[in-house]
């Protein structure tokens, strides 16, 4: 089996298929990588909760709902398994792979998938050469990409940021402030990439130690109360 041909194949099948959504896709490539983990074995058996993990789906009902549709549409062989400790099992449909293309072979339907990702250009005029008067100017790469700031221009800039996302304003003014200091590196010397990424870590690590210190004053102040012994004992009293 060839990795690149069975991929390129299904991506051409789902291109042409209208009837596939996201999901669809996203299960099947999930499959896919199970089937490639198993060296394409002619079944091989998988876990739900391991497949709607790597496709980032949440619902079962829309797990099962995708798995009976690629079933229905030729994509595979669904046999599910009603052992909650057996998988169920999976045999692949290959796709078009084990004919090459002869010389001069016509397809409309790869001529068009190439022109959708590859649009054929018209010839360029040489643009060094004035037409009516006036000169021809290249739009190719005349766009510039946008350019994000790796590092916040001000401290109004930081907190307005946290003010958008509802975090502690304090901790706006200690995050601008140590990197700041540090002139927006790492702790590994590397320059700071996403300061807004940056920003939420480092709301979340607050947040985390903030809670561990609560629960370490409650467990200090339970133990003391422990201890806590007075003069007035009666002795009488059975422990």
């Amino acid at each position: 089996m060839n990795y690149i041909k069975l991929l390129n194949a299904a991506f051409e099948k789902f291109y042409f298929d209208d009837r596939l959504n996201p999901t669809h896709i996203s299960l099947y490539m999930a499959l896919f990588q199970e089937w490639n983990s198993s060296r394409f074995a002619l079944d091989f058996f998988v876990n739900r909760r391991d497949l709607m993990n790597a496709s980032k789906i949440g619902s079962k009902s829309t797990y099962h709902r995708c798995i009976t549709d690629l079933n229905a549409w030729s994509y595979l062989e669904y046999f599910p398994s009603n052992n909650p400790y057996k998988g169920s099992k999976i045999k692949m449909s290959i796709m078009g792979t084990s004919d090459e293309l002869e010389e001069g072979h016509y397809d409309p339907k790869l001529e068009q998938l190439a022109e959708r990702y590859h649009p054929i250009r018209e010839r360029v005029v040489d643009q060094q050469r004035p037409v009516s008067g006036q000169a021809l100017v290249s739009t190719i790469n005349n766009t510039k990409p946008i350019k994000h700031n790796k590092h916040p221009n001000s401290l109004k800039e930081v907190l307005d940021f946290f003010s958008n996302k509802k975090f502690n304003p304090e901790y706006g003014k200690e995050f601008y402030e140590y990197y700041k200091a540090r002139q927006w590196q790492t702790s590994d010397g590397s320059d700071v990439r996403d300061w807004r990424a940056l920003a939420k870590y480092w709301v979340e690590q607050k947040s985390l130690m903030k809670e561990k210190n609560r629960l370490n004053k409650k467990a200090a102040s339970h133990f003391r109360d422990n201890l806590r012994t007075t003069k007035n004992k009666d002795y009488g009293q059975p422990l």
